[in-house]
């Protein structure tokens, strides 16, 4: 009896650190707006959330996996990549967990209110002109 439960274990064992790392991915956000996926990350990379700018205004993010010698570094993307133009720096910062990239995104809004809104919208539009 003892075999099996023990055989048990070791089996499920190999299962709980066999699974891969799953991360939120988005491939490129503007201000708070990123679509995401879920996705499952290799061995070597971890979940990772960048921040940066482009041309030093606009807010962008990025979500994925990332190799762990990569994480915690800042990055430069150059335009064309043969000139010295910074198009933008983006900070990358990795975890460990599944789904640790989440951020706080915009609250989620039901149909309902926003169809509301734009019928109204739309009326008072056209009782105005």
């Amino acid at each position: 009896m003892n075999r099996i439960l023990l055989s048990i274990f070791a089996v499920g064992l190999c299962f709980a650190f066999g699974q891969a790392l799953k991360c939120y991915k988005c491939d490129l956000g503007l201000w708070n707006l990123c679509y995401t996926t879920e996705v499952k990350c290799n061995d070597d990379e971890n979940c990772f959330s960048g921040v940066g700018k482009t041309v030093k205004v606009v807010d962008i993010k990025m979500k994925g996996c990332l190799k762990v010698d990569e994480c915690n570094k800042t990055s430069s993307v150059q335009f064309p990549s043969s000139t010295n133009y910074t198009v933008y720096d983006m900070l990358k910062t990795c975890c460990d967990k599944d789904l640790c990239n989440a951020a706080p995104g915009l609250p989620r809004m039901s149909l309902l209110p926003l169809a509301f809104a734009t019928l109204t919208t739309a009326f008072m539009t056209k009782v105005l002109v």
